[in-house]
């Protein structure tokens, strides 16, 4: 027997609801047991102590302002995380023995990233180059590549792989441009 999907629907919606409106201890037990285990293990500043009661009281929607307030507060902007790597941990190994992880610090990381910028080009393969970025670009027609072309220095593409802008390097350095990668 199914239900029709209004009845559905409604039940979805409000139970969504009830969970917004649910004090976050007792939406998540799982929490509370995290936070019994985390005050036995270390102990909380007198101050710090009401503040973690007042927060842990709050619902979902409170939190949520409550995290936008401070942010707009503190001036605190978004950012993405990069992604984990085992260059971390290579450092934190290397750290122990002490002068390894001076050496690892010294070296810089290696681009990964580039953007390829069109430096000038040889006026006798004119053509040629601009036949060459309407290709790269498709949204561009002739005209509109003309005069990126013309008005060099210009960034011909940008957040490229290494390989991909090496290979676009070598193809328009053979046409008779200077490539430049950034």
């Amino acid at each position: 027997m199914s239900l029709p999907r209004t009845i559905v629907r409604s039940a979805r919606a409000s139970s969504s609801r009830l969970l917004l409106s649910r004090p976050l201890s007792t939406s998540r037990p799982y929490l509370a047991e995290a936070e019994a285990s985390s005050s036995a293990a270390a102990p909380v500043s007198p101050k710090i102590s009401p503040i973690v009661d007042q927060i842990s009281g709050l619902t979902l929607l409170e939190v949520s302002e409550l995290v936008s307030a401070l942010k707009t507060k503190l001036n605190i902007t978004e950012i993405a995380l990069p992604a984990a790597s085992a260059a971390p941990s290579a450092s934190a190994s290397a750290g122990a023995s002490g002068e390894p992880a001076e050496a690892a610090e010294e070296k810089p990381k290696e681009k990964t990233i580039f953007t390829v910028k069109l430096e000038k080009f040889d006026a006798a393969a004119k053509a040629k180059i601009i036949r060459e970025v309407k290709a790269i670009m498709p949204n561009m027609n002739l005209v509109e590549a003309k005069k990126f072309v013309e008005s060099v220095p210009q960034t011909l593409k940008e957040n490229l792989p290494k390989e991909e802008a090496e290979k676009l390097q070598k193809t328009l350095t053979d046409l008779g441009a200077t490539v430049s990668l950034v």
